[in-house]
This record gives structure tokens, sequence and C-alpha cells, in this order.
């Protein structure tokens, strides 16, 4: 495999960075849920996911424009310096006011929203098209790995353990050390560290592209019109673009704001079981990374994403109906499948369907539908309603419907996508 260096490269910074950023955004919402002002979140959430429909399409440009290592060295050069900024306010205060863990929650978002699309394009540019298929995985592996650890970091520093016995849900385990909870700013802290690491190992990244990019010309309006006008051109990579979005939909929604309320509210249990829960989906996630691809072989790319669409509606249909931790549990493994294996095949479609030129501002329209349906499902979880007892589980029903009409749309354009 050619440039097989700068891939492990590659990976080994993303997985620096993403072990303390994914504590950091486990940490983010359970911060607001323990203050019982989760309302609070879903506005900064949902502001924040507004700001993003502008900013997604402006990144994609970035994408297809620039360099993608130097992209990826200035974000994490300026994301360790902020930081290293926040994380020092909230040392010098003893404690960190909200708003600054909102900024810290929507630069994330924003770092996200360069971040992937970057690193897909990067590596599509540099990868042969026969390994595509292996790179989709590879990604996806080393991205939920690092999930784990944030998860099983999360578990720990939420709200510390004790040397002895310790309970998480109704599953106790011995740990031998002791280690104290640690502040949302001494968090933010070690992520920054992480950044400046991962920048190290993204500086010593050389390549050759086995894909020719031309310059682009014309303004930032112009190359998003490129974009756009390329899907206006191919309707059936756009229809799956955004139909096959739909799950993420679902798990940045669960994830980043609903699992906390569904945890202190309906589940009515500690930090640790929601940082448990995210290290279940991770490790699901590396399962579909280990071996999605074998088990749809013999399966249709588009038929396989429509029964796992199926089968995280499904979940969601449990979580409703159920106060079992142990099936919490067990749903977030599944659905750590159903995501990765969904994204694993969707990535290896679009790597084989969209020229690497218009790669980025192509994502970016993919993305403008993902947070329009974002912002749509924030705004009516925002009610007062949903926060209440643990009415949260209407939302989980409500986002179980969404996937049936996903998967529909899907269905009734099943024959295009073959062509």
């Amino acid at each position: 495999m050619k440039n097989l260096q700068a891939i492990i490269l590659l990976f080994i910074a993303n997985s620096i960075s993403g072990i303390a950023q994914g504590i950091s955004m486990i940490a983010i919402p359970w911060y607001f849920a323990q203050r019982e002002e989760t309302r609070k979140y879903a506005i900064v959430y949902l502001l924040v996911n507004v700001i993003s429909l502008f900013w997604g399409p402006l990144s994609g440009t970035f994408v297809d424009k620039y360099n993608r290592k130097y992209i990826f060295m200035v974000l994490s050069s300026v994301s360790g310096v902020l930081l290293v900024l926040v994380a020092g306010i909230g040392f010098q205060m003893g404690e960190l006011p909200w708003y600054w863990v909102a900024f810290v929650l929507a630069f994330t978002f924003f770092n996200y929203n360069i971040h992937y699309p970057n690193l897909y394009a990067f590596v599509q540019e540099i990868s042969e098209p026969k390994y595509y298929g292996k790179i989709a995985s590879y990604i996806e592996i080393q991205g939920q790995l690092t999930s784990m650890l944030a998860g099983a970091g999360g578990a720990l520093l939420l709200d510390g353990v004790t040397a002895g016995e310790n309970t998480i849900g109704s599953f106790t385990f011995t740990i031998p050390f002791t280690i104290s909870k640690w502040d949302i700013h001494e968090i933010f802290l070690l992520d920054a560290s992480t950044y400046f690491l991962g920048l190290i190992f993204i500086y010593f990244i050389r390549f050759v592209p086995m894909r020719e990019r031309k310059p682009e010309q014309g303004t930032v309006i112009d190359q998003i019109k490129t974009g756009l006008k390329y899907l206006n051109g191919h309707r059936n990579i756009l229809i799956f673009g955004v139909a096959t979005y739909s799950i993420f939909v679902t798990v940045l929604i669960t994830t980043f704001f609903l699992f906390a309320i569904y945890v202190n509210n309906h589940l009515q249990e500690s930090g640790g079981v929601f940082a448990t829960a995210e290290l279940m989906y991770a490790l699901g996630a590396v399962l579909a990374g280990l071996a999605i691809r074998q088990v749809f072989s013999r399966v249709s790319t588009v038929a396989a994403i429509i029964f796992m669409i199926f089968v995280t509606s499904g979940l969601f249909f449990v979580l409703s109906v159920t106060t079992s931790i142990a099936i919490f549990f067990g749903m977030s493994l599944i659905l750590g499948i159903t995501n990765a294996g969904t994204r694993i095949l969707r990535v290896n479609y679009l790597f084989h369907h969209l020229p690497n030129q218009v790669y980025g501002r192509a994502n970016s329209v993919f993305f403008i539908a993902n947070v329009a349906f974002r912002i749509l499902f924030i705004s009516i979880f925002y009610l007062a309603f949903f926060h209440e007892s643990n009415h949260v589980i209407y939302a989980f029903a409500i986002l179980s419907v969404f996937l049936l009409l996903s998967a529909a749309v899907l269905i009734a354009n099943y024959r295009k996508f073959a062509r």
C-alpha cells in the first residue's frame, strides 16, 4: 500500500487527540445534566447547529482548496491554544462557568465540521481505490477504539473511583486504585495537551497524492455552487448521501443530548452509567469495523444500510419502554454496530462515486441536511415536556419513526443507486 506510513501517522495523531476530546464531549452534557440545566444545554446545542449551517459549506470549500495536511496542523494548533486558555480560566476561578463550557462545546463541534470531511478527503487523496473498503473500516476501528478509551476515561473521571468494589448501575467490579473526580477544566487541559502531541505526528506526514487536484478558482460562493451543481447532476448520490445520514443524525442527538437526560431522569443513575454506555457504543462500533464488510459481503451496500436503519429504529423503540440498565448497555452496543457499520459502507460507496476534487463540498451538502434535521429535533426536544419526569422516552419513539421514514426513502429509490 502506497503512503502507508502517512496513513499510520494520520491515524496515530487522530487517536491521540480523539481520546481526550471524547472525554470532553462526554463530560459536557453530563456537566449540564448534573446541574439540572438540560434546557440551557439544549439552547446552546441548537445555536451551535444553526451556526453550523453556515460554517459547514465554508469548511467544505477549505477542504477542497487547501493542503489537507496543513488544515490538520492549523486545527490542532488553534484547538490546543484555545483549550489551554479556557482551562486556565477554570484553574484561576476555581471552577468553570457554564458559558465557557458551552464555548468548548461549540468550538469542538465546529472543529468536527472540518476535521472529518478533511480526514475522509485526505485519506481518499492518498489511498489507492482497491483499498477504499479497508481504509473505511480502519478509520472506524481507529476512531471507535479511541472512543472506547474515552468512555472508560469518562467513567473514571466524571464521578471518580475509590479502591475496592465499585458499582455502575447493577454491575459491581473491583478497582485496585483511587482516582479523584476531575473538574471539567482539568479534563479540558488534558484535551489541549493531546492536540499538541497529535500536531507532532501530523508534522512528520509525507505523502504522494494518488489523485490530481486542480487549483480552485473563484469565490467561496462559486466553489459552493460547484459542489451543488455536481450533486444536482447526480441525484442518486444526493439522495443516498442525505438518506443514509439518518442513523448518524439520531446518534448525535442521543449521545450529545438525550442520553444524559435519559440516564439522569429515566434510569436515575450516575455519570458512570452514562460514560459506560458510551464505552459500549464504541465497542459495538469496533466490532462493526472488524466484521461489517464480511457480514454483508453478499448483500448490496444500500440493502445492508436499510437493514441497519430498521434495526436502529427498533432499538430506539426498546429504549422508550424499558428501565433496565443492562438493556440500555446492550442497545448502546447495537447502536455502535449499526451506526459504524452504516458509516463504513456509506464512506466506501462515496469514495467510489465522488471525485476527490469536490469531495469536501459534496459532503458539506450532506452535512447541511444532517444539521437541518438535528435543528428540527433539538427544537422539538427542547420543549419542557421532554425534560420533565421520564418524558425523554417519547423523544426516542419520535426518532424511531424518523428512521423508518428514511428507510422508506432508500427503498423507494433503490434501483437508482445501482446505476
